[in-house]
């Protein structure tokens, strides 16, 4: 089975890329973020012409997530339980199903914007929420992963340059001690292997020639159980997918398993 993440930075602007992309590379699952659409605008017709079935959490031009399967989508859950939402809102930033015998989650971790603001307490209390969320599912006997856009790089390795990063969220003591939490609850990373160069950055800012100088970050992760981090047998960065016209600012993150 072949499941991937990717945040596509709106689904409709990256639709032609997307189909395009999933039918030459044969994925099973793909989980996504950053829809940037309501849920009745979401394609789902397209990809059902090619085989997939479609759940989506989204509400309108900002967040959203979905996930899209060609081999079953069931026990769909939208939103996170224990969700702190944001000045009164809840926002559209997880859902989980289970694809083939795999429970997965697609995740869009709040920014955090800068250490002083609240959007940065609320993304460690989102944190919080997702770690109590997976606890049952990562200790389970069931093949389990939560997969997205998770804001944090896990170490100074994971940024191009951490001494341009001193004031800035993403690399901080706290997101990182949430994301670690997840280890905790039984969820180990599973560690794209490195291609063109030493660090699969996922991630590259559209300004100031950001690609080209290869200028990343490593955010967009994948977390497992021991179930599915035992079935890996392969996981990378497809970083050509972030080339040319049209394409997001990030790359998706390719796993393939043995289930």
């Amino acid at each position: 089975m072949r499941i991937a993440t990717w945040n596509v930075n709106s689904i409709t602007s990256r639709l032609p890329r997307v189909l395009a992309w999933l039918e030459n590379t044969g994925t099973d699952v793909l989980c996504i973020q950053e829809t940037k659409c309501a849920a009745e605008q979401f394609p789902a017709d397209e990809l059902r012409e090619l085989g997939y079935e479609s759940a989506v959490n989204a509400t309108g031009r900002w967040n959203g997530v979905a996930l899209v399967s060609k081999v079953g989508l069931e026990d769909v859950v939208k939103g996170l339980p224990g969700d702190p939402g944001y000045e009164g809102d809840v926002e559209p930033r997880a859902i989980s199903a289970t694809c083939g015998g795999v429970r997965v989650w697609s995740v869009y971790v709040p920014n955090g914007r800068e250490p002083d603001h609240a959007h940065y307490a609320y993304k460690l209390q989102w944190f919080e929420a997702l770690r109590a969320a997976v606890t049952e599912d990562a200790t389970g006997s069931r093949p389990f992963a939560v997969l997205g856009d998770f804001n944090v790089a896990p170490t100074d390795a994971d940024v191009w340059d951490i001494s341009l990063f001193a004031d800035s969220t993403h690399v901080t003591p706290a997101e990182r001690a949430a994301l670690a939490a997840l280890r905790e609850e039984g969820l180990a990373e599973v560690m794209p292997r490195a291609l063109k160069y030493d660090v699969p950055f996922t991630f590259w800012d559209y300004r100031n020639l950001g690609f080209p100088k290869n200028r990343g970050m490593r955010i967009d992760l994948v977390y497992g159980n021991t179930p599915f981090t035992k079935s890996v047998q392969d996981a990378y960065v497809d970083r050509e997918e972030r080339k040319g016209k049209g394409a997001s600012d990030h790359a998706p993150v390719v796993v393939d398993l043995e289930v």
